[in-house]
C-alpha cells in the first residue's frame, strides 16, 4: 500500500521525497502548485505512512509498485520531480514507463551510481543504525543535510524534518540504505529519456557533489544550481526552488 496526500486538479505532477523523509515535506509546494496542477505526494514504502513487508527492497521493485499505484489512481503522464533518493527513482520510473511520463526532475540527486567511496560510507551507515536504531541515525542524519549557514535559520525545519524521519521503519531505512549502494548507474536514462528533464542542485550540497550535478547539465531542458545551499534547497532557499519548478512546469504545460 502506497499512502499519499493528493490536492488539485489538471495535469497531474508527482513530488517523490528522499530518503528518511515523507509527503509531508512537501506541504508547502503541494499547497502551492496544487493552484495550477494536481499534485500526488507519495510516501516511499518503509516511510511515513507506507509500510514495507520485506528486508529487501531494489528501486526497479519500488518503481513498479509505484507504478502500479498510478494505475490505481488514474495518473496518466505525470510530471514527476524526485529529491535525492526520490530522484533515484524517478530515473526508474522513467527506464521503466518511458514517455508515458511528461516529464522528469532531479532535486538533489543524481543519475550516478554509487562510487566505491560511498557504497563504503552506505555500509558503515547500516552498521550504525544495526547498532544504535533508527532515533539515534535521525538525530545525527538531517541537520548536516542543511549548508551550515542556514542550519540556525532552519532549525525549526530541522527538527520537524527528524520528528517525520523517526516514523520511519528500520526495515525500511535498511533496505534503502542498500538499494541506493546497490543502484545502476542511470545516466544513459537521463540522456536518453525524450521529455523535458529539470535538475536542480546546491553548490553546497554534501550528499551530490555539485561537481557530478554539472554534467547532466548538457542533456537537461533547465539546470538550476543554487548558491550557499545543502542538500535541502525546497527549505534553505524555498522561494527560488518554488519559482524553478513553476517555471519548468509552466513552459512545458498544455
Amino acid at each position: 500500500m502506497i499512502a499519499f496526500s493528493q490536492k488539485g486538479t489538471g495535469q497531474a505532477l508527482i513530488l517523490i521525497h528522499g530518503f528518511c523523509e515523507s509527503k509531508e515535506m512537501w506541504k508547502t509546494f503541494s499547497d502551492h502548485l496544487s493552484k495550477s496542477y494536481q499534485v500526488f505526494c507519495p510516501d516511499l514504502p518503509g516511510f511515513g505512512e507506507s509500510p514495507l513487508d520485506q528486508t529487501q527492497i531494489s528501486l526497479e521493485e519500488t518503481a513498479v509498485l509505484l507504478q502500479e499505484w498510478m494505475e490505481e489512481n488514474h495518473i496518466h503522464h505525470p510530471f514527476i520531480i524526485g529529491h535525492s533518493l526520490g530522484g533515484y527513482v524517478t530515473l526508474a520510473l522513467a527506464e521503466l514507463m518511458g514517455q508515458e511520463l511528461k516529464a522528469i526532475g532531479l532535486f538533489h540527486s543524481t543519475a550516478f551510481a554509487d562510487d566505491e567511496e560511498k557504497k563504503k560510507t552506505r555500509n558503515k551507515t547500516i552498521d550504525f543504525v544495526k547498532k544504535n536504531g533508527v532515533d539515534k541515525f535521525i538525530d545525527s542524519f538531517v541537520p548536516p543535510l542543511f549548508s551550515e549557514q542556514h542550519r540556525a535559520s532552519q532549525s525549526e525545519k530541522i527538527e520537524e524534518l527528524i520528528s517525520f524521519g523517526k516514523r520511519s521503519s528500520k526495515q525500511g531505512i535498511l533496505a534503502f540504505i542498500a538499494a541506493m549502494r546497490d543502484r545502476k548507474d542511470r545516466f544513459d536514462v537521463w540522456k536518453t529519456f525524450q521529455g523535458p528533464k529539470l535538475m536542480i542542485a546546491g553548490d553546497l550540497d554534501p550528499a551530490v557533489k555539485v561537481e557530478s550535478s554539472r554534467l547532466h547539465q548538457p542533456f537537461g531542458t533547465l539546470y538550476h544550481e543554487m548558491i550557499g545551499v545543502g542538500h535541502m534547497g525546497m527549505f534553505e532557499q524555498q522561494e527560488e526552488a518554488l519559482r524553478t519548478i513553476e517555471k519548468f512546469l509552466s513552459d512545458r504545460s498544455g
